[in-house]
């Protein structure tokens, strides 16, 4: 039987369908599985190793076809463009000729002479006339966003000082360097921060301002959260910052634009939005659904791992056609396949522009998809079996839950929708929902949006792909609730809980004698009731970050939402009892009214330990 070779293609005899080989791009052999990804302007390249990777970044560097994004290696070329006339032909039939590689650009060299990290951006002009066509939708008007008619000038270069409010904390204003610009828009990093919290703003945004705006108007420089000195050293450590660096110039920050009154929106509009996950990236995406004063925005091709709930007047949306007015790089709408292995198209990630701090990205193909398959089921299939979480009543609610308001059982076919069915019975089963949000929203994990009476807020939680990952869940509810990391369970019969010293109340005329010998102040939680009794017995210098953390809570849950800052400045007891309200308003960036209720409590612990 002859074979006859079509690129990558093999065709067996007459009559048989061409089988697909998947070769690496770069030494053209089948290897499988191929384990790196590297995009392009037309798509992305596989390769089967890091060597033909690195290979082939050598050779694009030097060279690249506009029309395939293949290498141009020599031969036959009919220009340096184009790796062949096949392609110059169609890249110049294109309709289209603002379709181009905007930048190619290495990094700076290593002491060896390779190359360094190579990062590109691409811009590929889109055509929302057409699309809006195909797809029979409408734009939604420029009266909903709250963003210039004009997109703003950005006169910013890479390098400048300026302030801007900590993404992470926004009651602290920090020093920023800006690391890149793309179009009207800023990637930030705070000084005295890592790489890994950069952060992008408009330029005409309200939380930016030139050098010495804080200090004008009242305020205090502030160290970022998870600032990598001691507290103390930040002083001077502002001091040298500042000391030679370029300052943005006042006149090219610009005033942010006024935004509707009222959500304008409506459902299945069309519009460009950020990626939150992947933040340099603008898409195309659509209104999937409004309430109240938050809409839902869903990325056209793409399933539901990147969508997100956000304000109306979110300064990450943008009416059609703002990126093709200002310059910044659009992102086509994806792809969904609906057979196959390849049922779930990877999103291609698309670089910033080059900077000296910038790492090598090589982005995987399972990983997009295996949140992607997290966040909608495969419905084309049988029904799968609802998983079932286990309320186990005998347990510790702790100072939040009120055991009894809770279900026995939660069950869903979607862990998305139990992990938010879990979440709801919590809130319902407290009096204060508003403080569990806050902690929940504090912690480190994948985002969730919880509707609790009328407004949706975002929550982080541990990623559950399989029903086993609900046990990092639970740990993370009693770390941050107080509540045993036993109260929901995966079993539904289970002895008494280890974990908890279950004893029966204490009634009326015991509870009296108690409180009757206990040298507890009187307006501190008495040892009997008290969920941190067991501090009682400890002295306060002896007690751990975590302690202190969870003193500050039970008495006060609502300053409970600035655990991460003790930890942060690693506040343990000793540090706790000499705290004041300058320490914690200039180094931790409290507000006033927090700064004093932290020290009544520290005079309070003071005046126990001296009776």
């Amino acid at each position: 039987m002859s074979t006859a070779s079509n690129g990558n293609l093999k065709v067996r005899g007459p009559g048989r369908p061409p089988k697909k080989v998947i070769a690496c791009t770069w030494c053209n052999e089948g290897k499988l599985p191929l384990k790196y990804v590297l995009p392009t302007a037309n798509g992305k390249k596989e390769f089967c190793s890091d060597t033909c990777l690195a290979e082939f970044r050598k050779a694009y560097t030097k060279g690249a076809c506009l029309q395939c994004d293949n290498v141009i290696r020599g031969g036959n070329n009919p220009s340096k463009d184009y790796c062949s006339v096949v392609c110059m032909n169609k890249h110049q039939k294109k309709a289209d000729p603002a379709s181009r590689i905007l930048a190619v650009a290495p990094t700076t060299t290593s002491d060896s002479g390779s190359p360094g990290p190579f990062q590109y951006e691409t811009f590929i002009t889109f055509d929302w006339d057409e699309y809006l066509k195909e797809t029979s939708s409408v734009p939604a008007p420029h009266s909903c966003f709250k963003q210039s008619v004009d997109p703003p000038q950005n006169d910013f270069k890479v390098g400048m000082k300026l302030e801007a409010l900590d993404p992470r904390n926004v009651t602290s204003t920090c020093i920023a360097t800006v690391i890149s610009v793309l179009g009207p828009r800023l990637r930030l990093r705070l000084d005295g921060s890592d790489n890994k919290n950069d952060f992008w703003r408009l330029v005409d945004s309200s939380e930016i301002h030139h050098i010495g705006h804080c200090e004008k108007n009242g305020g205090m420089l502030q160290p970022p959260l998870g600032f990598r000195m001691n507290a103390s050293s930040w002083p001077m450590f502002l001091l040298k910052t500042l000391n030679g660096a370029e300052m943005a110039p006042s006149k090219i920050f610009l005033k942010e634009p006024p935004g509707p009154k009222t959500n304008l929106f409506q459902v299945g509009q069309k519009l460009e939005a950020v990626d939150k996950k992947n933040p340099q990236l603008i898409c195309t995406a659509t209104i999937g659904a409004i309430k109240n004063e938050q809409i839902h925005v869903t990325f056209d091709g793409w399933r539901g791992a990147f969508d997100y709930w956000c304000r109306f007047d979110s300064r990450d949306i943008f009416p059609v056609g703002w990126c093709a007015k200002s310059g910044h790089p659009m992102q086509p709408p994806g792809q969904k396949q609906n057979a196959g292995a390849n049922r779930f198209k990877p999103k291609t990630l698309v670089s910033p522009m080059v900077t000296p701090t910038s790492t090598p990205t090589v982005t995987s193909t399972v990983t997009t998809a295996e949140v992607q398959l997290h966040a909608e089921a495969d419905t084309s299939g049988p029904p799968l079996p609802p998983v079932v979480l286990y309320i186990h009543k005998p347990c510790l609610g702790g100072p939040y839950i009120d055991i009894a308001e809770l279900p026995v059982k939660l069950e869903d076919t979607s862990m998305l929708a139990l992990t938010k069915k879990m979440v709801s019975a919590i809130l319902k089963a407290s009096n204060k929902a508003e403080v569990i949000l806050a902690k929940l929203g504090a912690l480190r994990g994948e985002e969730i949006a919880i509707g609790y009476n009328g407004t949706t807020y975002t929550i982080k939680l541990p990623l559950v792909v399989k029903t086993s990952d609900y046990e990092a869940v639970f740990q993370a509810l009693s770390a941050s609730l107080g509540c045993c990391a036993q109260l929901f369970s995966l079993k539904s019969t289970r002895s008494s809980c280890a974990n908890c010293d279950i004893r029966p109340p204490p009634t009326k005329k015991k509870a009296e004698q108690e409180a009757a010998t206990s040298t507890t102040p009187s307006d501190a939680p008495t040892l009997s009731t008290s969920p941190i009794a067991h501090l009682n017995k400890i002295p306060t210098q002896e007690w751990g970050i975590e302690e202190v953390i969870q003193y500050i809570d039970s008495i006060d849950p609502c300053l409970g939402v600035h655990a991460d800052l003790f930890r942060k400045h690693e506040i343990d007891g000793k540090a706790l009892l000499l705290l004041n309200s300058d320490m914690m308003m200039k180094y931790m960036g409290l507000k006033l009214g927090p700064a004093l209720k932290i020290c009544n409590l520290v005079a309070r612990l003071k005046g126990r330990r001296h009776q």
